[in-house]
């Protein structure tokens, strides 16, 4: 099965997380598919940069998953994806 979540970036005390769509067996940091954009939960401006929102959505068509995190920040941030 096929997921899209988070995988943290960074450096100690200051993370970047990489949205991706990896297989649900896969580690957190380790192999993906394919990179989908940045979330900064630090950032006072842009949160989510280089946000691939074609991708994702074909993504969620084949039958990919949002996890529950992403899907969180994404309606925070009204992001419309098309479930």
């Amino acid at each position: 099965m096929i997921k899209i979540r988070l995988a943290r970036a960074g450096r100690l005390n200051r993370p970047i997380y990489s949205i991706v769509a990896t297989d649900t067996k896969s580690c957190r940091d380790s192999n993906f598919l394919q990179k989908l954009g940045q979330y900064d939960p630090r950032s006072q401006t842009e949160v989510l940069k280089n946000l691939n929102l074609e991708a994702i959505n074909t993504w969620l068509s084949q039958g990919a998953q949002l996890s529950e995190t992403l899907r969180t920040v994404f309606k925070k941030e009204k992001v419309q994806i098309n479930l």
